[in-house]
């Protein structure tokens, strides 16, 4: 019997989990698996609605982190997971993604001699000014088994030295959570309740510090998306933190509405931007649009999983094949790229492919690994 513990903390996070956490409860005969929530995000809209859309059982231990700057919440998740650490007395601590409660509980369980797996390991941006990107390279290299989502990510742990057999490339958990919840999805009512009709509209999140922690940079990005949005309207679910700049600023005048719900009623041009919103909302609302744009790595997974038009606000992303075989455009933050790509992307929409084993059958894949390694390393 293998104990592990698994940990999320951020919306992301939750994501990639919680197929994992299903394929892990399928083997109660081998794997004792508990749920650790850091309470990275802490509130209902980033935390509570998501654990219900994905169908993820409470957490066994919550942390109850909450916000802080990277290094005082990076400290405090430390803090109250070392004593969970020691006394469960895992075999393993699985952590996904790239977020701060990645590295924290990765590098606790490290110096407390517990392995670590990483999950959505060799991603990189090779942008050290990216929070995420530090998270990654550290989470990697203190990691026992790394399993990765694409060829990039293997071929970037071996050129930095990581051991071929600790590498596994099983796929893209955030693909399993998609096609599992498709379905559901389907059945939210979100479309009405907006007013839009499918393909009617374009969807847009940004959360990323060098986007909108810059008044100047969100101010022309948002300056964008007001004039893309006189040709398609464009439906913007607010982060939290997003949200605040938005008023912080004054930058209320480039919207169609004040932030509260859009009624069917509405006036069908314009950005319009809403509360953050449940994943199978979302996910409902992403499956519909005509274009995304957004600065969000995972979203450019599911709209290659999807199809669906993405255009990517950065300047460089860990996901290349997003770009290579999927739906993605790499465009930046310069206005009139910005507004080119999307005139040019709903002018001829690009055709995209699926990258290997993005099949929904992830989570089974590292559970396979998971208790072959065991059986090796007791044989």
């Amino acid at each position: 019997m293998i104990k592990i513990i698994c940990v999320a903390g951020a919306r992301p996070n939750f994501v990639k989990i919680a197929p994992i956490v299903s394929a892990m409860l399928k083997r109660p005969d081998a794997i004792k698996m508990i749920l650790v929530h850091t309470g990275q995000h802490y509130d209902a809209d980033m935390s509570d609605a998501f654990f219900r859309d994905l169908d993820i059982p409470p957490p066994d231990i919550a942390l109850n982190v909450g916000s802080a700057s990277h290094a005082q919440q990076t400290a405090e998740i430390m803090k109250r997971f070392e004593p969970v650490v020691l006394e469960l007395k895992p075999d393993y601590v699985l952590v996904v993604g790239d977020v701060n409660s990645t590295i924290a509980c990765a590098l606790t369980a490290a110096k407390l001699q517990v392995g670590v797996i990483h999950v959505e390991a060799g991603l990189r941006s090779f942008d050290r000014e990216m929070p995420e990107e530090i998270n990654r390279v550290l989470t990697d290299h203190i990691s026992d088994l790394l399993f990765v989502t694409e060829e990039s990510g293997r071929q970037n742990l071996l050129k930095e030295g990581i051991a071929a057999e600790r590498i596994h490339f099983v796929g893209n958990v955030m693909i399993d959570s998609l096609k599992r919840q498709l379905a559901a999805a389907g059945r939210s009512a979100i479309m009405e309740q907006i007013g839009f009709r499918p393909g009617t509209f374009g969807l847009v999140t940004l959360h990323r510090p060098s986007n909108v922690d810059d008044p100047f940079v969100f101010g022309e990005i948002l300056s964008a998306l007001h004039d893309i949005s006189k040709k398609l309207p464009l439906l913007f679910p607010v982060h939290p933190r997003t949200a605040g700049k938005i008023v912080e600023w004054n930058l209320q005048e480039s919207f169609a509405n004040d932030g509260t719900a859009i009624g069917p009623e509405e006036k069908r041009s314009g950005l319009y931007w809403t509360a953050p919103l449940g994943y199978l909302d979302f996910l409902q609302l992403m499956s519909h649009a005509r274009l995304v744009l957004t600065d969000s790595g995972g979203i450019q997974e599911e709209t290659t999983a999807l199809g669906v038009p993405c255009i990517t606000l950065r300047h460089n992303t860990e996901r290349p094949s997003t770009i290579e075989m999927g739906t993605n455009r790499l465009v930046g933050t310069d206005p009139g790229r910005i507004m080119q790509a999307a005139d040019e992307v709903l002018a001829k929409p690009p055709a995209g492919t699926l990258p290997p084993f993005w099949d929904g059958h992830a989570a089974e894949r590292i559970v396979a690994v998971l208790l072959n390694y065991e059986r090796k390393a007791k044989s």
